[in-house]
């Protein structure tokens, strides 16, 4: 047992896991299905995998899934799995379908009452964030959110040093991603299936840039420093004619505790690809991670020599080493951090279905709580950015 877990080994069977979305040439379907049976303890046993049943079906038999519990749409999914034994049902669904369906998908199985796992961003409003928070609380079920990006050990490890008092008190926060996959007109003649989608307002939502990968930096730089916002000042735009949705993005950030930030997000970099990063400095000193990079973290002084942390050493705070695959010196990367979601949230589901109190560590996951946060930072980037007012304040609740 890892230290921070519950003892899961007692757990009788691997848990059973259904899949809405995510079938043939879907890209991040795959990605959920490798991170989710990394750790040999979950099954992928049902799904609706996409929006024409014989597709959904051709995808099931790719997967090697009994054909009658391979479903023509999510709602004959919800209501086929909700129907079975509670011992044959799945224990939690995934839902890896493009954003503007995350809503209707996700309400659908809450309503049922199973754990659901969502991509990011969460849905496309408010108000349907707030009534998904609702269903939550009152299912009493596990809702994860894929911002995968928190999953690394390294990343633990530099919010343990920042909520330790290792830096002093925050005051500067530059978070960066820049990507280049969008700088020509990706989308013109639809043969790029993921370009096509993700520039679309009607599935994609208000925010392109932003909302795609923008809401990530948010994330992350919201997750290591735990600081509240307390205004933005944004300024996004469209570089590529002919395009809908913004591009590239630079939001000027304020904290509650007096911090001051930078997010800058863009899609448009020739060059670049997932080069997610972050740069905190308090009073004392200051980290740097690079997502590219991710198995080292840099912590620099005024007084002493630089000092780099590594992954998978015994000087870890705990949830960096719970999340820990590999010996030193064997990288581990974008899907083990991906799989140490699904750790958190089926370590949680576990610990439930034994009655047993989650851990902290076990907790250690993005709710439902920060999915609403993130549609609400997209909302006031977009809102920042076509006002004349220099802030725009950031009241976020549920």
């Amino acid at each position: 047992m890892v230290s921070g877990k519950n003892e899961v080994a007692t757990f009788p069977r691997k848990l059973r896991w259904g899949m809405v979305g995510g079938g043939r040439d879907a890209f991040i379907g795959a990605v959920h299905r490798r991170a989710a049976t990394m750790d040999g303890r979950v099954e992928l046993v049902a799904g609706a995998f996409s929006s024409t049943p014989e597709k959904s079906k051709a995808s099931g038999k790719d997967l090697y899934l009994d054909d009658s519990r391979v479903y023509g749409s999510y709602q004959e999914m919800a209501e086929k799995e909700a129907a079975l034994p509670e011992g044959d049902r799945v224990d939690f669904v995934s839902i890896v379908t493009p954003n503007h369906m995350h809503f209707p998908v996700a309400k659908t199985f809450l309503e049922a009452g199973f754990n659901v796992v969502t991509d990011k961003p969460m849905v496309h409003t408010m108000e349907q964030a707030s009534t998904l928070a609702k269903l939550v609380e009152e299912k009493g079920v596990t809702f994860g959110v894929t911002y995968n990006y928190t999953g690394y050990p390294m990343v633990k490890q530099a919010k343990h040093m920042v909520d330790s008092g290792e830096l002093g008190e925050i005051r500067k926060v530059i978070v960066e991603y820049p990507q280049g996959w969008l700088s020509d007109f990706a989308e013109a003649d639809g043969t790029n299936k993921q370009a096509t989608w993700r520039t679309d307002p009607a599935r994609s939502g208000v925010s392109g840039c932003i909302g795609d990968i923008g809401s990530h930096a948010e994330n992350l730089a919201s997750y290591i420093t735990g600081l509240e916002l307390e205004a933005i000042c944004a300024d996004l735009t469209i570089f590529v004619p002919g395009r809908k949705l913004d591009d590239d993005g630079n939001i000027l950030l304020r904290f509650k505790n007096g911090a001051k930030g930078i997010l800058t997000a863009s899609q448009v970099c020739p060059g670049q690809e997932n080069n997610i990063n972050i740069r905190i400095w308090g009073t004392k000193g200051g980290l740097t991670w690079f997502q590219e990079n991710p198995n080292y973290l840099r912590f620099e002084t005024n007084t002493d020599p630089e000092k780099v942390y590594k992954r998978g050493n015994g000087y870890l705070c705990d949830a960096a080493t719970a999340y820990t695959r590999t010996p030193t010196g064997h990288p581990e990367a974008f899907f083990e951090a991906f799989a140490n979601i699904y750790g958190a949230v089926t370590d949680t589901i576990r610990a439930k279905m034994m009655g047993a109190a989650p851990t902290a560590i076990e907790s250690d996951y993005p709710t439902v709580v920060e999915g609403a946060r993130g549609v609400y930072f997209i909302t006031k980037a977009v809102e920042s950015s076509a006002s004349d007012q220099k802030w725009t304040p950031f009241d976020f609740s549920l």
